[in-house]
């Protein structure tokens, strides 16, 4: 039982009376799940009551939210019964096992697992990217899900807006380095498992990737792997255009399993129509969510965005190029998500009546 559950009628009264909006987190136990549930109580979204659902196994577990411990509990349709907003933090095929009970129960339904990527009248969003366009969404009455854009998505979006605002750019081309927290536990795990096992000589496991991910990097996985390193690819390029409206040039991308366990890096040139003085391309690119590092010791990495709510950022001028500039940077893709997620959920608010019982 939800220790937020067991408040008496006049407890939650007050909850409503204040304005604030009950919250489920699906898939609480999850790496991206873990993160909403630790960055909410952060933000200024006004949450109470967040129910944290997950699988049989997580049942009973406590987990900190804010300064209270919440019990898990199992994903049935009682637990949506009163729930606001929905955040789907689960992998693809238990999002698509369990969305329709929120939806039944008159949630907004934010999916961060991709999974109703298709389904009719969603739409893929990534607040931060309208904020750059300066759009803001229309209400809705009876909101269809939002899907969270993929954070790579988000990273090369903002970036790209940001660049083409201080002058034109004629051409993108990049490599993204993919950590293994994006297939969740079990991609963190199996990275861990084989780092053990080459280190002892013994056999790697090889469930999720279905090849040597640990000290090394891919550019395709196992043929038992699923999904591919070319799906996730086309997820990134799809999200992209349709989050930017195509108002910006679709980079050129490469996608590589790289051996890191937290934060996407990206190695990403660019071709402009004229030169820039570098300063005042990189003021171009910083700004709300880009922090520019400025010293060696705080030069962007997978290590150093790893828990950081920014893109980190570095540039370079391309040596045999007067035109090109080279972008490293890096990004922690949980962060990322849950940001965003929480930010859609901002959005959806704005059509709903706070502290609203269902």
């Amino acid at each position: 039982m939800n220790g937020r559950e067991s408040k008496p009628a006049s407890a939650r009264s007050t909850t409503a009376m204040q304005g604030l909006y009950r919250v489920a987190i699906v898939g609480a136990g999850t790496l991206k799940g873990k993160e909403l549930a630790e960055i909410l109580p952060e933000t200024n979204f006004p949450a109470a009551d967040v129910k944290l659902l997950d699988d049989d196994e997580s049942l009973g577990q406590l987990e900190a939210v804010g300064d209270e411990m919440t019990f898990f509990q199992t994903v049935t349709r009682d637990n949506f019964d009163n729930v606001d907003f929905a955040f789907l933090a689960s992998d693809e095929k238990f999002t698509r096992r369990h969305w329709q009970m929120a939806r039944q129960a008159g949630s907004a339904i934010i999916d961060m697992s991709y999974a109703l990527e298709d389904e009719p009248g969603s739409s893929i969003r990534a607040p931060w990217i309208d904020r750059e366009l300066g759009e803001v969404q229309a209400p809705e009455l009876q909101p269809a899900p939002v899907v969270v854009a993929h954070p790579a998505a988000t990273v090369l979006g903002l970036l790209l807006i940001r660049a083409q605002k201080a002058t034109p750019v004629h051409s993108a081309v990049g490599t993204i380095f993919e950590p293994a927290s994006e297939r969740g536990r079990p991609g963190l795990d199996e990275l861990h498992g084989q780092t053990v096992s080459l280190l002892s000589f013994q056999q790697l496991p090889k469930d999720v990737f279905d090849v040597q991910v640990a000290f090394n990097a891919v550019s395709r996985y196992g043929e038992k792997a699923a999904p591919s390193l070319e799906t996730a690819e086309h997820r990134m390029l799809d999200h992209f255009r349709r989050i930017t409206r195509e108002r910006v040039l679709v980079p050129s991308i490469m996608l590589l399993q790289a051996p890191i366990f937290h934060a996407y890096a990206f190695s990403l040139y660019l071709e402009l129509e004229k030169p820039l003085v570098l300063g005042d391309f990189t003021q171009a690119l910083a700004g709300e969510h880009v922090s520019v590092t400025r010293t060696a010791e705080d030069a962007p990495s997978s290590v150093t965005a790893a828990g950081q709510d920014d893109i980190l950022l570095s540039l370079r001028r391309d040596p045999l190029r007067d035109h090109g500039v080279w972008i490293w940077a890096a990004a922690d893709n949980l962060r990322v998500t849950a940001l965003n997620a929480v930010a859609c959920a901002e959005q959806l608010a704005t059509s709903r009546p706070r502290g609203k019982v269902q």
